[in-house]
């Protein structure tokens, strides 16, 4: 009884990791969601509830990254290595960091105008990005079977964060032809990086991914 519970002990706490990344991956669409909302919102006050509750799923991120790092340092054997694990749990947090970022300089710059249509453009980019995260979270626990598929994401996760770039690059080349105002230019582009960054995160959690996939699938 001894031993088995010795050995019980040093088995892989999957069960752990992969409901944990896949939680991390719920909150990330939900704050994507939130962030259409938000660029949608007519009004300051609107948005300014909006933000609100990106940023409660913001720090509910934070705990669900905090607690994978807890179970890295608690856990002994883990199914990925720990640096993989490790990686891929700062990646998926920062996307609903810069998320969070880009709302929150909406709110703090008040622009006198907002990009909507190229701002609404990049918001539906990012919840796709979002969603495929989701898909492939869901499918890391049987990675072995599945590996085509979770490639499959990985592939439209960097496609997106391509069709982002072109979005901001269209941004800037408008902004700077129409905009004559050097501060709401500042502000404007200051907003559209931190939402180009989130398109750029979701390609970091697509890297972080194919690299479990090379080493395990």
């Amino acid at each position: 009884m001894k031993f088995n519970a010795i050995f019980s002990f040093l088995l892989p706490k999957e069960s752990v990791f992969f409901p944990l990344f896949k939680e991390s991956a719920d909150t990330l669409v939900e704050a994507s969601n939130l962030l259409v909302d938000f660029l949608a919102a007519n009004t300051q006050e609107q948005r300014q509830e909006v933000y609100n509750q990106i940023k409660d799923v913001e720090r509910k991120c934070d705990g669900i990254t905090n607690h994978i790092f807890d179970e890295l340092n608690d856990t002994f054997i883990t199914p990925f290595d720990r640096e993989d694990i490790r990686l891929l749990a700062d990646h998926l947090d920062d996307v609903i960091d810069f998320i969070n970022s880009s709302a929150k300089r909406v709110v703090m710059y008040q622009p006198k105008v907002l990009p909507y249509n190229k701002a609404c453009e990049f918001s539906k980019v990012i919840q796709k990005g979002c969603i495929e995260i989701k898909e492939a979270m869901y499918l890391l626990d049987n990675l072995k079977y599945k590996s085509a598929l979770v490639l499959e994401k990985c592939i439209n996760m960097k496609n997106l964060e391509k069709e982002g770039d072109e979005i901001y690059e269209h941004f800037i080349l408008d902004c700077f032809n129409e905009e004559r105002n050097a501060i709401e230019v500042l502000k404007l582009t200051q907003i559209m990086k931190e939402l180009e960054k989130s398109t750029n995160s979701i390609n970091a959690v697509s890297k972080s991914i194919k690299t479990i996939l090379i080493k395990y699938a």
